[in-house]
């Protein structure tokens, strides 16, 4: 099989060093493709160049490939089963149009919420949209979603042998959508010290919460990636999930992350369906859901119960578990059954 991993035209490297949904992803179905015994090609400038050493690199798009020309001749005749793409994709005319002209299959993966999809996007045969959760599932019903969940990998984020370990990790963009402040308190309820990884994205939100963020109990880590990042995920007991109640979670990385590198998760969600329930079972996590109408407080201890039920789960199993359930493989092998 011949698969073309395609880039996205965002503002994160590929593969992504720390952060960056699409990105992650993209480079996990590549690696995924690969182990699977695929050939892959990696189609767009985006992609570093010092990855030609160890891979088929083709700097081009196909939305900028005009019909008829040498170029789209070209591509045609490289003979694509699959291409992998990100989901903005398939409903632009200009690269629908020259996918039209490939005898190939396209996947994508739902890592918005929000986005609107052409009507004729996806016929869930030969152009495939995977969603995550029961509540993204809902959400794209109309273009035929397969559930699957998302594997991401960023450079060099290999996982080390599961260990136990001592403090709370939260990981993430700092903001109101992503709500740390509610598992900052959750540990502070337990007598607990947590490590907050990721790049603020709302100063004003971090002041408004600042009696909280600047308690001795927090310690502040700052942006992470590569080994950086896989170490602080390893080296934590719990890893602690929140998000604000009106937001809707696509596909979060961090459950995959977390599991593979064997933490257990303590998850807070407001609803039945969402990425935690779908990622998390009884043996790698714990999941508090809270009615969206009680206040920050009630959540916080919560998700402080849910905290203590993750921290007795055994990590070894938890990566176990983990490695199955996000393998990069498997994860390829289930997008491009249809292509075999």
């Amino acid at each position: 099989m011949l698969v073309g991993v395609c880039d996205f035209p965002g503002s994160y490297a590929f593969p992504a060093a720390g952060y960056g949904g699409i990105e992650r992803w993209l480079w996990a179905v590549a690696e995924g493709a690969r182990a699977a015994g695929a050939d892959v090609h990696l189609l767009g400038p985006g992609w570093l160049t010092e990855l030609e050493h160890d891979w088929v690199r083709k700097p081009v798009r196909l939305e900028d490939i005009s019909t008829g020309s040498l170029a789209e001749r070209e591509l045609r005749d490289t003979g694509y089963d699959l291409l992998v793409v990100g989901h903005e994709y398939p409903s632009l005319p200009a690269w629908t149009r020259t996918w039209s002209e490939l005898d190939c299959d396209v996947a994508t993966f739902q890592h918005s919420p929000v986005f609107q999809h052409a009507a004729t996007a996806f016929d869930g045969r030969r152009s495939r949209l995977y969603c995550y959760s029961p509540e993204m599932i809902e959400r794209y019903a109309d273009h035929r979603p397969i559930p699957e969940l998302a594997v991401h990998l960023g450079l060099d984020e290999e996982e080390p042998p599961a260990t136990p370990g001592t403090d709370l990790v939260w990981l993430g963009r700092i903001d109101e959508e992503k709500a740390p402040h509610i598992a900052v308190r959750a540990a502070q309820i337990l007598g607990r010290r947590i490590r907050i990884v990721g790049p603020v994205f709302d100063e004003a939100y971090v002041r408004r919460h600042e009696g909280l963020f600047s308690a001795d109990h927090v310690k502040w880590i700052g942006e992470l990636g590569g080994p950086a990042k896989t170490a602080a995920i390893a080296d934590a007991s719990v890893f602690v999930y929140t998000y604000a109640r009106t937001y809707v979670e696509a596909g979060a990385a961090v459950f995959g992350e977390s599991l593979r590198a064997g933490t257990p998760m303590a998850a807070l969600t407001w609803r039945e369906g969402t990425c935690a329930h779908a990622a998390l079972c009884e043996e790698t996590g714990a999941v508090a859901v809270v009615d969206p109408r009680e206040e920050d407080e009630t959540a916080a201890r919560r998700l402080a119960d849910a905290i203590e039920r993750a921290e007795s789960l055994d990590h070894q199993r938890v990566q176990a578990m983990g490695m199955q359930r996000f393998d990069l493989a498997r994860h390829f092998q289930a997008m491009s059954a249809r292509s075999c």
